[in-house]
C-alpha cells in the first residue's frame, strides 16, 4: 500500500479518552486517535507505554483500513466471548452481566500481587454463573513460569477449560508446557507471541501453540493478519486491543474474512468501556461484521485535553517517519 502523507492523516485526527466500566490492565482510562481516510474512518490505539517501533504496526494497521479496499467477507456476524478482567470472584456476576448472550467468556488470570486461589474462585464463579454449556478461556497474558503454568491449569481445568490463551511469556515454554498438558485436553492459544514477535509465524513453526491469536492493528492490518493466520496454518481467534468501536468494526471485519472461524472471537470488549465514540456492544453474543464511523457529539464529549491530543499527533509523526523509511 503507498504511504498516505502524514497531513492528510492528520487533517481528521480526533483523540478520545474513553472511561472504564471495569479497570483492566490496568487502565481506567482508554485513549485512542481516530482519524478518517477514503474507505472510512479508523483507529491507531497502541498503549501508551509501547515504544515506537511496536506502535508503528499499530499505524500501518490503521492506514491499511483507512486507505485501502477490505477484503471480501464471507459471513455478516461474528460470535463473541465475555470478558472478565482480574476481579474478585464477588463481582463476576456483575460483568457477565455486561455482556448479553455470551456462550463463551475468558477470564484474566495470573494477575500481579494476586494468589492463585483468587483465579480459580474467579474461573469458578463463572462456571456457576454460566452453567456447564459455556466455554472458558483463560488468559495468563504470559504471566507465569513454566511450572506454574502446569499447577494452574491443572487446578482450574475442573470447570473444564476451553484453552489457556498465552500461560507463558516464550515459545519455548510454550512447547514445553503443550506437552505436558496434552493429557488435560485443554489447547494452547498464542497472543503475545504473535502480535508483539518479530516472526508472528514462529510459534506456529515451533508447534507451540494450538490456536492463534490475531489482532488487526499489532500485525499491520486485515490484509497481513489474513497472510499470517493463511501462513501459520492454525485456528485463529480474532480479538480487540480495548478498542472504541472503530476499532471493533475492524475486527469484525477481520473475522468476517477469515475462511474458516472455528472459536468465538474475543471482539466484546465494548462492555468494559462506560462511554464509546459508537455502538459496539455485544447482542445475543454476536457483533455485526461492518464499519463503524463515530458518532460527532460523541467524539467531542469523549476528546481529550489538548495536551494529551498533542501528545498523539507527536506519537503519530514519529511512527509515520518510521514507515515511510521501511517504504
Amino acid at each position: 500500500m503507498h504511504l498516505p502523507e502524514l497531513p492528510d492523516v492528520l487533517d481528521t485526527l480526533r483523540v478520545v479518552a474513553l472511561p472504564m466500566a471495569v479497570r483492566f490492565r490496568g487502565v481506567d482510562t482508554r485513549e485512542a486517535a481516530l482519524f478518517e481516510g477514503p474507505e472510512g474512518w479508523t483507529e491507531f490505539s497502541p498503549f501508551v507505554e509501547y515504544d515506537d517501533a511496536e506502535a508503528s504496526a499499530w499505524l500501518a494497521g490503521a492506514l491499511d483500513y483507512g486507505w485501502r479496499a477490505t477484503p471480501p467477507t464471507v459471513r455478516d456476524r461474528i460470535h463473541v466471548n465475555a470478558t472478565v478482567p482480574a476481579v474478585p470472584a464477588t463481582d463476576v456476576p456483575g460483568v457477565l452481566a455486561r455482556f448479553d448472550g455470551c456462550r463463551t467468556v475468558k477470564v484474566k488470570v495470573a494477575e500481579r500481587g494476586q494468589r492463585p486461589q483468587d483465579d480459580i474462585d474467579r474461573v469458578r464463579a463463572v462456571r456457576a454463573e454460566l452453567g456447564p454449556e459455556a466455554r472458558i478461556r483463560i488468559d495468563a497474558n504470559g504471566g507465569w513460569n513454566l511450572d506454574e503454568a502446569e499447577r494452574a491449569i491443572h487446578a482450574m481445568n475442573e470447570f473444564d477449560l476451553e484453552y489457556a490463551e498465552q500461560p507463558c511469556a516464550t515459545i519455548d515454554e510454550l512447547a514445553e508446557l503443550r506437552y505436558r498438558i496434552k493429557y488435560s485436553g485443554v489447547l494452547i492459544a498464542a497472543d503475545e507471541s504473535v502480535r508483539k514477535a518479530e516472526d508472528p509465524l514462529a510459534v506456529a513453526r515451533a508447534r507451540a501453540a494450538d490456536v492463534v491469536i490475531v489482532k488487526a492493528q499489532p500485525l499491520g492490518g486485515l490484509h497481513r493478519a489474513l497472510a499470517v493466520v493463511a501462513e501459520a496454518g492454525l485456528p485463529a481467534v480474532i480479538s480487540s486491543a480495548l478498542d472504541t468501536a472503530v476499532g471493533i468494526a475492524m475486527g469484525t471485519m477481520l473475522a468476517g474474512a477469515l475462511p474458516n472461524l472455528d472459536f468465538d472471537c474475543g471482539l466484546g470488549t465494548a462492555s468494559l468501556i462506560r462511554d464509546d465514540v459508537a455502538d459496539a456492544h455485544v447482542r445475543g453474543g454476536v457483533l455485526p461484521v461492518g464499519r463503524i464511523s463515530p458518532d460527532p457529539a460523541a467524539l467531542d464529549r469523549l476528546a481529550a485535553d489538548a495536551e494529551r491530543t498533542q501528545w498523539w499527533r507527536e506519537r503519530i509523526t514519529r511512527c509515520h517517519t518510521l514507515l515511510s523509511e521501511r517504504v
